[in-house]
């Protein structure tokens, strides 16, 4: 279990604009009344409110998943884990849906720096708006949401909504009615899935396992079990590639917490037990005091007429993408973190290197500056030696003491990296067009 370094503002602003971060930087339950034309305009009210720590509980969540992207960029793990992560609702100057930083977007870009493609999957109930959003217009990241569809927060993915431009076929979204089982889900999730990997062939992939498609979830209304769930999460991990697994939506708490917890078995290769043991929290899983529960007696509207003609439909547009793109030679961005006055202890790597980090570490790779933020992320990290993997990460969002984060501000918020003038055309070549699709904002 690792604890990575809480985001900064510079990082956030990758992506999202200045003004939006700055402002949820400053506002607080008692100065927001200062704020009310910023509150309007950002959409921090109602089901975005202000809090104490808002802008903390931003810097940790987002950290460890831009610190978990790090990793996979630096194969120190095959596949990382960040229950916290998954806001997928937030644009580039606008909260939506408790959702306040995107970390999704800001890993995928932290991602972009070493793999040609990243594939990002959402299973929340909620359509991930935010994400597709943001690279609605470039190949270099797939998109594919299943999520409830009609008169249902946020309202957007469309069947016939598949990108544009260089991103057209590029945006996957499967559009399902009330009650889904698990068999109904599977008869469309696995051959897309395959299908889409078959094409695309994905560097690394971007998982999004929001709770909320849960039977019984309180604003949920699919009718999936754990295991149905899970095993959405389970098939990905047959392709062998990178993978970084986010939290997401979930509104029946205890059920949320059943299945994160059997989902990170799943990845650790750890079966458990039905029959919960006891701990300080049993009486809220009372009164089975199981891990798995029982899906209801729902209708399930998704007919089977219905959900053929979504998978002949989604399929006969991926076979319009003929082959999978590529990116031209670029000199590779430093990480999303600090890499100024950073010291590296190669002998202290090294001892944790023993107990249980994939990679193959010597003096001579810590002098390449790539490496160093990574380094300095894996040196403030906690290891747990009762996991036997050694390449599945978890991260823990505790605060941290790491205090850095100096370099300047993009001006325009765009997934921009700070590099010498003479470099910019350069680095330039290798992000996509990420965007708010709103004007104005």
């Amino acid at each position: 279990m690792f604890q990575p370094t809480p985001a900064q503002a510079d990082d956030m602003t990758q992506f999202h604009s200045d003004e939006y971060i700055e402002f949820l930087r400053l506002v607080t339950p008692d100065n927001q009344h200062e704020h009310m034309r910023q509150l309007k305009r950002f959409n921090v009210a109602e089901d975005c409110p202000v809090f104490d720590g808002l802008f903390r509980f931003c810097q940790l969540y987002t950290g460890g998943s831009v610190g978990g992207a790090v990793r996979l960029n630096h194969g120190l793990s095959e596949t990382v884990i960040n229950w916290s992560g998954g806001l997928h609702h937030a644009k580039k100057s606008e909260a939506s849906g408790f959702c306040y930083v995107n970390d999704i977007v800001l890993a995928i870009l932290e991602l972009l720096k070493q793999h040609q493609r990243v594939l990002y999957i959402d299973i929340d109930i909620h359509h991930g708006d935010g994400v597709e959003e943001a690279f609605y217009t470039t190949d270099r990241v797939m998109t594919v949401s299943f999520h409830k569809f009609g008169e249902y927060f946020p309202g957007t993915g469309h069947l016939q909504d598949i990108g544009q431009h260089a991103g057209k076929y590029y945006s996957v979204n499967v559009p399902l009615k009330d009650g889904i089982d698990d068999e109904s889900y599977e008869l469309l999730y696995k051959p897309l899935m395959s299908k889409v990997m078959e094409i695309y062939q994905p560097d690394a992939v971007v998982f999004q396992s929001g709770a909320d498609s849960l039977s019984g979830d309180r604003l949920g209304c699919f009718n999936l079990s754990i295991k149905g769930h899970a095993e959405c999460l389970k098939y990905m991990t047959t392709f062998n590639v990178p993978l970084l697994v986010l939290g997401g939506g979930g509104y029946t708490i205890r059920n949320v917490a059943r299945c994160w917890a059997y989902e990170t078995g799943c990845l650790l290769d750890r079966e458990l037990v039905d029959a919960m043991p006891q701990n300080d929290y049993s009486e809220y899983f009372g009164p089975t005091h199981t891990l798995h529960i029982q899906p209801s007696n729902m209708e399930n509207q998704n007919t089977r007429e219905y959900l053929e003609g979504v998978r002949a439909h989604l399929l006969e547009n991926l076979s319009k993408m003929t082959c999978k793109p590529s990116v031209p030679f670029h000199e590779v961005p430093r990480d999303s973190t600090n890499t100024r006055n950073v010291s590296v202890d190669v002998e202290h790597i090294s001892e944790k290197s023993e107990k249980g980090f994939s990679a193959s570490l010597d003096k001579s790779q810590y002098e390449n500056e790539r490496h160093v933020a990574a380094l300095r992320r894996q040196q403030s990290m906690v290891v747990r030696d009762d996991i036997p993997s050694s390449t599945i990460s978890i991260m823990e969002n505790t605060p941290s003491s790491e205090k850095s984060h100096d370099l300047p501000i993009s001006a325009t918020g765009l997934p921009q990296t700070h590099t010498p003038r003479s470099d910019e055309a350069t680095a330039m070549t290798m992000f996509p067009s990420v965007s708010n699709k709103k004007e104005g904002i």
